[in-house]
């Protein structure tokens, strides 16, 4: 069994020999070291499975998983040093398919994620086809985008920049997430190209409700999202 994970966990001297086991077991691992990235990560690239610690800079796991279910359902093991029984019935609940408790031994789980991915890559993805803010629309499984139900006329990396950022609202992406994110390439010094894109994207836009931007620049880091708050 081979597949990509995500491995959202802080504690280096547990996700590297963990890493090293799960890439000899045949799968390819990303190790990430805080909650806010891994969430970017987990949104907007496909992984088939997460690994992930509760506590966590940033965003902690349990926050982390409750965004990422709107949108995902990408199989997902809580590994954290959390013991309580109501974090594991808060972690189940919210969205985790398996839960253990630091220390543990990284055989057992491994085979718990091999257990996992057997039950859940024969399901159907139920992946979020919409997404709604406001007078914006995204359908992710048409690849068209409206406002105020007029469909907006988006190139095909307009979308992409669009779609990035909307699954964040509030959430700031530096121009090198963007361009990994969207573009689908890394990001090279001088490279202006998210900038034109998300200029254009801008005139198409227009302002929100509250007469700002729809996409807010970030001074020295980047763009993001900026959404309306309603009570």
């Amino acid at each position: 069994m081979t597949g990509k994970i995500l491995l959202i966990d802080p504690d280096v001297m547990l996700t590297e020999p963990l890493s090293h086991i799960l890439i000899d077991a045949g799968f390819d691992v990303q190790s990430i070291d805080d909650g806010e990235t891994g969430l970017k990560l987990a949104l907007n690239q496909a992984f088939d499975a997460i690994i992930l610690e509760i506590m966590l800079p940033n965003i902690n796991g349990l926050e982390l998983v409750q965004t990422l279910r709107q949108y995902k359902q990408t199989p997902l093991i809580f590994l954290t040093s959390r013991e309580d029984d109501i974090d594991r019935l808060l972690g189940l609940q919210l969205g985790g398919d398996d839960y253990l408790t630091k220390p543990c031994d990284p055989h057992e789980l491994l085979a718990r994620l091999q257990a996992v991915l057997r039950r859940t890559q024969t399901m159907p993805s139920q992946d979020r086809p919409c997404i709604q803010h406001a007078d914006i629309r995204v359908d992710c499984g048409q690849h068209q985008a409206t406002l105020r139900g007029e469909r907006l006329d988006l190139t095909n990396t307009e979308f992409n920049i669009l779609t990035t950022l909307i699954k964040s609202p509030g959430q700031a992406f530096s121009k090198k997430e963007l361009t990994e994110y969207a573009l689908g390439r890394e990001f090279t010094a001088y490279d202006r190209s998210i900038d034109v894109h998300i200029s254009n994207l801008r005139q198409k836009l227009g302002n929100n409700p509250n007469n700002e931007p729809w996409i807010k620049t970030v001074r020295g880091f980047g763009y993001l999202f900026n959404a309306i708050i309603t009570n």
